[in-house]
């Protein structure tokens, strides 16, 4: 009888641990973090590329059973389609912050990241955005963080590349007046006025147009050596093929919004000759690259495209300040966030300076040979 009570107690006993256990896995706290891209429309493919590296951090730091402020804590990602539109994006961002985010991942155009940016910095929410228009960190607010390079650099980065390396002397310039395409189309002129170019036009359209006839043909009249775009690739594809119509054999140059998939298979054969830039170093040199490349491909079954690992390196600065901070609360992770330094996938060392931009960026040139983008160069980021 005595055997058959210990046994029982011993029993016993293992059934209550196991239900701690399991009590204590089902009390995990969710942590509620914003996302917030264009998952509608013609910039749909962007907004995707962007959540799925955020998706993919969010689930690899689920997987390490987190434990903040000594309580296990489970990731929930908020997500909201911005449109890629400025109201939208305020709206959106206002919602996210009534729903209780704890920090923001997004928004991915420069034209909605700006504005929503006051709405995080009033709520003391930190923001880890796509956007590379030098205005987003330069308002002042603390709260503000990058995930790639700024234009600023990007810009110079391919201006100076136009002339120097590419040997062009006459300019025509087109932009599709959003913060990014305008931002990134102003940097560019200085660096090329710099480096002694001649811009011969200036012209601009909208983010939503897919006819420049009328365009081209005065930059035509104007007998430009290259067209620097700045824009999205929804508008570059059919502008390259329209220039080909028209029979212009000076080459496109944009950033790293027409350096996509997509843009090659709006512009079909039209696409060679192309330059585009893009913050950081090709996937094959970044520091994680190949390990990414391949964890990427067997969660979403497809190649890694251009955003995601960017995506992925900002969600996992947001993850480890609260770590470190051990607190989930922006107040008293936010100086941790500044602080950041982490070896990541894009970059040996992953930190921020007083304005919330990246540190160590770099830029690379690349060129479309034979309907592949091929790498040209890269500058800084090593």
């Amino acid at each position: 009888m005595q055997h058959t009570m210990k046994g029982l107690t011993a029993a016993t006993l293992v059934a209550v641990m196991s239900l701690a256990g399991t009590a204590q896995a089902q009390t995990a706290e969710d942590v509620k973090i914003g996302f917030a891209g264009p998952m509608t429309g013609a910039q749909a493919h962007y907004g995707k590329d962007f959540q799925n590296g955020i998706t993919l951090a969010v689930e690899d730091m689920n997987a390490t059973k987190p434990v903040i402020g000594g309580k296990p804590v489970h990731f929930v990602l908020d997500s909201a389609d911005d449109q890629a539109d400025p109201r939208t994006g305020t709206t959106v961002a206002q919602k996210l912050v009534d729903d209780g985010i704890k920090g923001m991942l997004g928004h991915f155009n420069s034209g909605t990241t700006i504005p929503a940016s006051r709405i995080y910095a009033n709520a003391g929410i930190p923001e880890i955005a796509m956007a590379t228009a030098p205005e987003y960190t330069q308002q002042g607010f603390k709260t503000t963080f990058r995930m790639m390079t700024s234009d600023t650099q990007q810009g110079s980065v391919a201006g100076t590349f136009a002339v120097k390396t590419l040997g062009v002397k006459k300019i025509a310039i087109v932009d599709d007046r959003t913060a990014y395409g305008q931002g990134l189309a102003d940097q560019f002129e200085k660096a090329a006025k710099a480096s002694g170019a001649t811009i011969v036009t200036r012209e601009f359209t909208n983010d939503k147009a897919v006819d420049f006839k009328a365009i081209l043909t005065k930059l035509k009249a104007a007998n430009p050596d290259l067209i620097y775009y700045g824009g999205a690739d929804s508008q570059a594809g059919p502008m390259v093929k329209q220039m080909k119509t028209l029979g212009m054999k000076a080459p496109l140059m944009a950033g790293e919004m027409v350096k996509t998939d997509t843009f090659l298979k709006i512009a079909g054969d039209s696409a060679n000759g192309t330059v585009a830039s893009l913050a950081g170093l090709p996937l094959e040199e970044m520091p994680g690259g190949k390990d990414y490349t391949a964890k990427y491909k067997k969660r979403f079954n497809e190649d890694v495209q251009t955003y995601s690992p960017y995506a992925y390196d900002g969600a996992m600065a947001l993850f480890n300040a609260m770590k470190k901070a051990n607190s989930t609360d922006p107040a008293k992770y936010l100086p941790l966030l500044a602080q950041t330094s982490m070896p990541a996938v894009t970059a040996k060392d992953l930190a921020y300076d007083s304005k919330g931009d990246l540190k160590n960026g770099g830029i690379t040139l690349y060129k479309v040979v034979d309907g592949k983008w091929t790498t040209l160069q890269s500058v800084g980021g090593k």
